[in-house]
């Protein structure tokens, strides 16, 4: 055989393999109805947003039980060094992604203190144009991708019009880019409840879906919504589970009412028959959020705590498969604590009925969060020393804080299920009424850095000459201990630099953060230069009093 002709038969074989990997995303109307379609087959979106991205070592079990919940779609928000790896296991496991590029939000948001100026800030603009690019060129091709989801709730943190006007320019440019890169794969972006529709209708035309989050019955209005303002393009309900803590009026003792486990597990069950699949432009939904966590949303919205399964997670399995909980979560059908102010430290009678269905063994808990102060400390969920049994009953002691506080009971079976009830009550202590600053606690030893992952503070305040400085906060090469460490590269021979790790990111005394570190003694660090004669001054305590929210000590070493 010629070889020329081997050669063109092989590439054209190559070419057909590579063609036949990633799976086109079309959309079309039958009979009245928007259908999502992949490969010409229809495909309704059975999906979870999903929070275990960094967990990669586990990947394959996690996609594992997202088909034994019947999902068949994840949603993310970005993306970052594991995504490679994120969808292999999707694909691998027969799951579709829709693929997040991260937009900046305008202004401090529901979980993101970022903020960025879409009129002024036209590096910024370009750096998000190139990120965008860069994602769909390197991700097109892979047959795990469903569609593009091009940021989240920038319209609801940005503040004002010229700003919404200059982010719905750039959002569509970069979809009218995307459009000729990638001609197999649907666009969408996301916005909280209908605060999108007007500026994408009229400034965003390249986009084929419009994304919306919306939670509790909220979710049935959304098709009007569409049909009043004439929008002939379909959505996909790209957040969903209870009502969430901003749409709720009911509260005690100045503390909004959380939903109990059951409106947890019925909003999800039949919110999705009632309220979603019946929908003509729906194509489907993400319930919100495949994830564990120990903070104050997880209780809410997710589908464990602390790595037990909660009512949402079995609601899910029931919606996409109408198969019911192989074993069901203890229920708290009430809980209840005394209607009265008491001192901080005082043990107070619990009142606790809990049922269990299959009558497991049961292990009861408690927890406290505030509502007041910083977002990490209105995020954090801290333990209460408690006493008795469910025979007898309980006590808890209140903990050393001042106002209204939210009690969480935990309720634990064999099966790994966690029934969680709230309530809340008031606590009186003047030490800490006086407190200026309302920040979370911390246990001690308190690490300001290690590994450079989930650390409490962001290596982002950059000083001095730094335009000429790199920051690598996951340095593997030279480490004193852990997994990583922190360098700082300065290319230039003279003036000064400096890197600042903040809480917030970014942040520079505008915003109330940092963390209440009563009771540490000392800092300690290692510190490694390249070359002899190295000047450094390491120290905490960065903001002066000039800022609303200024360091409360300050010290530094030069050595």
């Amino acid at each position: 055989m010629n070889k020329n002709l081997t050669k063109i038969i092989f590439s054209i074989l190559i070419s057909i393999g590579i063609n036949m990997l990633y799976a086109q995303t079309t959309i079309a109307k039958n009979n009245g109805n928007w259908e999502l379609l992949v490969d010409s087959n229809p495909y309704e979106i059975k999906g979870v947003t999903f929070g275990f991205n960094k967990d990669i070592d586990n990947y394959d079990t996690s996609f594992k039980d997202l088909k034994f919940l019947g999902v068949n779609t994840i949603r993310t928000w970005a993306t970052g060094e594991n995504t490679p790896k994120l969808l292999d296991a999707a694909h691998a496991n027969g799951i579709k992604v829709m693929l997040g590029i991260w937009m900046r939000n305008g202004r401090p948001g529901m979980e993101d203190d970022d903020s960025f100026n879409y009129i002024e800030n036209t590096k910024g603009k370009e750096d998000m144009f190139q990120n965008a690019i860069h994602v769909v060129d390197t991700y097109k091709n892979h047959p795990a991708v469903l569609i593009w989801g091009i940021g989240n709730e920038v319209y609801l943190n940005t503040a004002t019009d010229e700003e919404k006007l200059a982010y719905s320019t750039l959002l569509e440019r970069i979809c009218s880019a995307i459009k000729q890169k990638d001609t197999e794969h649907l666009k969408t972006s996301v916005e909280a409840w209908t605060f999108g529709l007007d500026w994408w209708q009229k400034h965003v035309p390249s986009l084929d879906i419009y994304g919306l989050n919306s939670y509790g019955p909220s979710a049935n209005l959304l098709e009007e919504e569409l049909k009043k303002k004439g929008i002939n393009k379909p959505y996909i309900l790209t957040e969903f589970g209870v009502t969430g803590e901003w749409d709720i009026k009911q509260k005690r003792n100045d503390v909004i009412v959380e939903p109990n486990d059951t409106e947890k597990y019925d909003t999800i069950l039949n919110g999705y028959n009632n309220w979603i699949k019946n929908k003509s432009k729906n194509l489907g939904v993400f319930v919100f959020h495949y994830a564990s966590g120990n903070e104050f949303m997880a209780p809410w919205l997710f589908t464990h705590y602390e790595n037990m399964t909660r009512p949402q997670y079995w609601a899910i399995r029931e919606a996409f498969t109408g198969n019911k909980p192989l074993n069901t979560v203890p229920k708290v059908i009430n809980f209840t604590l005394p209607n009265s102010k008491f001192q901080s430290e005082t043990w107070i009678p619990v009142v606790l009925e809990t049922k269990d269905l299959e009558n497991d063994s049961l292990e009861v808990n408690f927890g406290y969060n505030q509502r007041t102060g910083s977002r990490k400390r209105r995020d954090q969920i801290n333990p209460l020393h408690y006493r008795g049994d469910l025979v007898n009953g309980f006590e808890i002691q209140l903990p050393k804080e001042h106002g209204a506080i939210k009690v969480y009971v935990y309720v634990k079976d064999s099966y790994k299920n966690i029934g969680i009830g709230s309530t809340s009550i008031v606590v009186l202590d003047e030490n800490a009424k006086n407190q200026k600053y309302l920040v979370p606690k911390v246990s001690l030893p308190f690490y300001v850095y290690k590994d450079g992952d989930n650390d409490p503070y962001t290596a982002s305040a950059y000083m001095g000459n730094y335009k000429v400085m790199t920051v690598d906060t996951q340095h593997k090469t030279e480490v004193h201990s852990g997994k990583a460490a922190l360098k700082i590269e300065y290319k230039q021979e003279y003036d000064w630099y400096g890197l600042g790790l903040v809480n917030h990111a970014n942040d520079w005394g505008d915003i109330l953060g940092g963390y209440n570190i009563t009771g540490a003694k000392k800092l300690t660090f290692w510190a490694k230069a390249n070359k002899k004669d190295v000047v450094a001054t390491i120290g905490f305590g960065l903001i002066g009093k000039n800022k609303t929210f200024p360091d409360t000590a300050k010290k530094s070493y030069r050595s």
